[in-house]
């Protein structure tokens, strides 16, 4: 019904490929990690009738490629690329939906780029080092790093997983999926996310480490700013950064469906009405954790 127009944009060292589904407000949504485009794919097109959707692959995931060899990409590259994205799309500020890393990209945009943006849902950001174990989880990363470089790619990402660093607080899988993680999808799509996840621990994780937004900055931008986290994901590590996070912004983190990468893949027409409601204003209805959200 809302068939998604595929576009490319040129940017210093890379060309970013986006799509964009629906009409209304602007809602751009960046993914985690090794997710791309596809991964918003379904709740993209349950929104279309209500905003923009754009959906994009972060600059060396799947097809948004480097003019040459791959490079480190750092949160504050990625927030960078968002900008000028958002710029493209023209001058009126946008929503902005960020799950994971995703989330992570989407503070650092709003702390440099507040006025582009209208209101952003940063789902469970792994700000790691608002946690009183914040140094364990600094080990933690570099010793993933590690395994890498001696096992490669799904060893790493295995650990990931096992620990509960970042983007992965689920079993550990059997093959990739719309996170590196397991799931269906077509062979060109595992292909794809395969070659992310080799990307993402060789670029994209060693920037991760530590990374912590400008807390200071998001407080005072004009900005509506909510954390968002998954209720069944409250006591793994992304859920007790982002309520760490939502403390340090004199706030509360609201409640959506599933874990911390299930709510998009396993229930998206819940997830599409949650966010839906959030960006709308309703969050106020059941932003107390605990609260079971809208009837």
């Amino acid at each position: 019904m809302y068939p998604a127009k595929v576009e490319s944009l040129k940017l210093p060292g890379a060309r970013l490929h986006y799509e964009v589904r629906g009409s209304g407000p602007v809602l751009l949504t960046i993914p985690a990690g090794p997710m791309d485009a596809e991964a918003f794919a379904e709740v993209a097109g349950l929104l279309a009738g209500r905003y923009t959707v754009v959906t994009y692959d972060t600059r060396g995931n799947s097809r948004s490629v480097f003019d040459g060899p791959p490079e480190d990409c750092s949160v504050a590259d990625h927030a960078d690329d968002a900008h000028h994205l958002l710029a493209a799309l023209g001058s009126e500020p946008a929503y902005v939906f960020g799950t994971s890393s995703g989330a992570l990209i989407g503070l650092d945009l709003v702390a440099a780029h507040p006025g582009q943006v209208r209101a952003l849902v940063a789902h469970e950001p792994p700000v790691t080092e608002l946690l009183d174990e914040a140094e364990h989880h600094r080990a933690e990363g570099r010793r993933i790093h590690e395994t890498f470089l001696a096992e490669g790619a799904d060893a790493a990402l295995a650990s990931m997983i096992r620990s509960g660093e970042m983007d992965g607080d689920r079993e550990e899988p059997e093959g990739p999926g719309p996170e590196g993680e397991p799931g269906p999808g077509t062979p060109e799509t595992t292909a794809r996310i395969r070659k992310n996840v080799e990307f993402y621990f060789a670029h994209q994780w060693l920037p991760l480490i530590g990374h912590l937004p400008d807390i200071a900055g998001l407080r005072t931008a004009p900005t509506r700013i909510v954390v968002a986290g998954g209720v069944e994901s409250r006591e793994q590590v992304a859920g007790r950064a982002a309520a760490a996070l939502a403390g340090r912004l004199g706030t509360t983190v609201v409640d959506f469906p599933g874990d911390h990468g299930g709510g998009l893949a396993d229930r998206p027409a819940e997830f599409a009405e949650r966010l839906h409601s959030v960006l709308a204003g309703g969050e106020e209805r059941y932003a107390a954790r605990g609260s079971s959200g809208p009837s």
